[in-house]
C-alpha cells in the first residue's frame, strides 16, 4: 500500500506543475485585460466607452437622437447608470418630434386668446372646481369660476341666482353678461365648461387658429333636436367667438322674443343658448376633424372608446347631429373635451395628456404598422 501510494504521488507531479503554469498565465492575461478595460474610461469624468466608442455615442447611434449636453455624451457611473442630472436633460430634450408643435402652441397662446368660464357651485367648489383649477384651467388666458356665492379666496364670480338645475339658465345668462361687461376685450374666444369637464386647451386653440373671432360662430358637440341649426352640448363645453358674445348680449338678451328672460326658471341652458344664438345669426359650426371624428365629447373617454358602453337605445344616438362611431375611430387625435370626469380622473387625464409620452410616436412609423409588413 505504501509503495502504491509513492508511485501515485510521483505520477501527479507533472499535472501539478501544469496547474501552476496555467494559473500564472491566467493571472497575466487578467492583468493585460484589466489594463485595456481601464483605458476605456475617460480619466476626467469616468465616462465609459463601448468598444472604443463613448457609451453615449453608442446610445446616440442606436436611438438616432442628439441627446443633451454640449459635449455630446451622457455621464454614467461605475454601475453603467445614467447620472440623475443627465436623466433630467434627457427627459427635457429627447422628445424632438414635439419641438415644432411646441413652438406653434406657444405662439397660439398669444394669438388665440381663450377665456374659460367654469360653471360651479358652493357645494362642488372644493370637491370639483379646485381640481379644474389645478389642471386644465391654468392653460386658459383667463379663467373664471361662476357660482351663486362669492368666494374671495378661490376666487369665484357671484351670479345672483340659486343653485340647482332649474337655475342653470340664470347662471349661464348672468355669466355671459358679466364677461361682456368686464372681459370682452381680454380674449378672442369664450369657452363655457362644467367643473366635471376636462378641456385640452391647446387643441382648442389649434382648432380655432384658422377661424375669425369677428365672425358670428360657436362650436362644440352639436345636437340636433329643439334648434333648427342644432345646438352645442353643455356638458361637452362650447366656445363662442367675440362677435357671438357681442350679439348674444347686445341683441338676444334684450329681446324677449329671442331669449328667455334672466329670471326664467327650468329648461336646459345649452338649448336656451342655442336658440338665442340662432335668433341673432350666430352659426353653429362643425367642429369635427378632417376624418369626420369628433373633438368635443359629452361622456368620459371609455364610453366613447369601448363599443357597447352607450346602448343604442340611449338618447345620445338620437341627439347627435352628425353620425358617430364607437371604438378608437370615435375621437379625433386632437380631441378638445370630455365630460363627467371625476375629481380623481381629472388628474389622470392631466397625466395622460400632458406627461406620459410614447417614445418616438409621431417621429417614426412603428415597423409593425408599416404597409406590407409581415403578419402572423
Amino acid at each position: 500500500m505504501k509503495v502504491e501510494s509513492g508511485v501515485s504521488s510521483k505520477a501527479n507531479q507533472p499535472n501539478f506543475i501544469l496547474f501552476i503554469v496555467g494559473v500564472l498565465l491566467g493571472a497575466c492575461m487578467m492583468a493585460v485585460y484589466s489594463t485595456f478595460f481601464h483605458r476605456q474610461f475617460n480619466s476626467t469624468g469616468n465616462h465609459m466607452k463601448f468598444w472604443g466608442q463613448p457609451y453615449s455615442e453608442h446610445v446616440n447611434s442606436l436611438q438616432q437622437v442628439n441627446i443633451s449636453d454640449p459635449q455630446g455624451h451622457i455621464e454614467v457611473n461605475a454601475e453603467n447608470r445614467i447620472e440623475p442630472h443627465e436623466r433630467l436633460k434627457f427627459k427635457q430634450h429627447h422628445d424632438l418630434h414635439y419641438k415644432d408643435e411646441d413652438q406653434v402652441a406657444k405662439e397660439l397662446y398669444n394669438k388665440v386668446r381663450i377665456l374659460c368660464w367654469i360653471m360651479t357651485s358652493p357645494q362642488t367648489l372644493e370637491s370639483k372646481a379646485s381640481n379644474v383649477k389645478e389642471t386644465w384651467a391654468k392653460r386658459c388666458n383667463v379663467a373664471l369660476f361662476i357660482s351663486s356665492e362669492h368666494n374671495a379666496d378661490f376666487p369665484t364670480v357671484k351670479i345672483e341666482t340659486k343653485e340647482g338645475r332649474e337655475y342653470l339658465w340664470q347662471k349661464t345668462r348672468g355669466a355671459f353678461q358679466y364677461i361682456y361687461d368686464n372681459y370682452l376685450d381680454e380674449a378672442d374666444w369664450f369657452l363655457k365648461g362644467d367643473d366635471d369637464t376636462f378641456i385640452i386647451v391647446e387643441n382648442l386653440r389649434y382648432f380655432l387658429s384658422d377661424k375669425n373671432t369677428n365672425d358670428p360662430l360657436y362650436y362644440g358637440r352639436k345636437f340636433k333636436p329643439y334648434v333648427n341649426q342644432g345646438y352645442m352640448s353643455g356638458g361637452a363645453g362650447y366656445v363662442l367667438s367675440k362677435e357671438a358674445v357681442r350679439r348674444l348680449v347686445e341683441d338676444a338678451f334684450k329681446s324677449s322674443s329671442k331669449c328667455r328672460p334672466a329670471t326664467a326658471v327650468g329648461g336646459a341652458e345649452d338649448v336656451d343658448i342655442g336658440r338665442c344664438l340662432q335668433a341673432v345669426g350666430v352659426v353653429a359650426g362643425d367642429s369635427r376633424d378632417e376624418l369626420g371624428q369628433d373633438r368635443f365629447h359629452p361622456f368620459v373617454p371609455e364610453h366613447h372608446l369601448i363599443p357597447g358602453s352607450v346602448q343604442k337605445g340611449f338618447w345620445y344616438w338620437k341627439y347627435i347631429f352628425y353620425p358617430s362611431t364607437e371604438g378608437l375611430d370615435c375621437c379625433s387625435d386632437y380631441s378638445i373635451s370630455f365630460h363627467y370626469i371625476s375629481p380623481q380622473s381629472m388628474y389622470l387625464m392631466e397625466y395622460l395628456v400632458y406627461h406620459m409620452k410614447p417614445f418616438g410616436v409621431g417621429y417614426y412609423t412603428c415597423p409593425a404598422q408599416q404597409k406590407g409588413s409581415a403578419t402572423s
